[in-house]
């Protein structure tokens, strides 16, 4: 039995790092890509490219856009004095999709977790904290998933505020181990429009 080609055996490779993606699984998306060449290979590596040139990280809030800065919170429309604090992109697009929140947000990067030595100064908290005072924030709304680590940078983060603004939570309706980006959008404006003090 032949194995394929380094430059195959490399994407391969690099496909299975993808979340999902496992050794067998990324072989067969390979080999797919590869009879559709026309069709997805070509479009899909000229598609790769551009984002690897113009995708960047909003400066101001952690967002995944083009400018320095993303449209989110250059709107004047945002400035409604509420953020939306989410773990990572995926759950900001998750909020945004279920179109009910129309204040700005605050991606943190991930969560706080004493086993993989993350503490508050690997995520984006002190940014947070700073943007708070310096963008009038009367309300922190804390989307964070409802996981121990989820709970746990919660706290902390109604600790470092207490005082400065109202710090609320996504009501129950999140089931707990659950994670944003796979919740359907009814859940989602249900458990928003029912938040809570932390």
């Amino acid at each position: 039995m032949s194995e394929a080609p380094r430059d195959i055996e490399n994407l391969i490779e690099l496909m299975a790092k993808l979340p999902g993606l496992g050794p067998r699984s990324a072989r067969r998306a390979v080999l797919h890509l590869i009879r559709k060449r026309g069709l997805l290979l070509a479009p899909l590596a000229d598609a790769m490219h551009a984002v690897a040139v113009s995708a960047r990280e909003c400066i101001t809030c952690g967002n995944v856009g083009t400018t320095e800065v993303c449209d989110i919170c250059t709107s004047e429309k945002r400035a409604t004095g509420e953020l939306c604090v989410v773990e990572d992109v995926a759950d900001l697009w998750a909020m945004e999709r279920a179109g009910v929140f129309k204040g700005r947000y605050h991606v943190l990067g991930g969560t706080l977790s004493a086993l993989d030595a993350i503490g508050p100064d690997e995520l984006r908290i002190p940014k947070l904290v700073s943007r708070v005072g310096d963008e009038n924030i009367t309300e922190v709304i804390l989307a964070l998933n409802a996981t121990v680590n989820g709970q746990t940078t919660a706290h902390y983060i109604a600790e470092e505020l207490e005082g400065r603004c109202d710090v609320t939570s996504l009501a129950q309706g999140v089931p707990i181990g659950g994670e944003l980006d796979y919740l359907d959008d009814g859940t989602i404006t249900a458990a928003l429009r029912a938040r809570k003090r932390v």
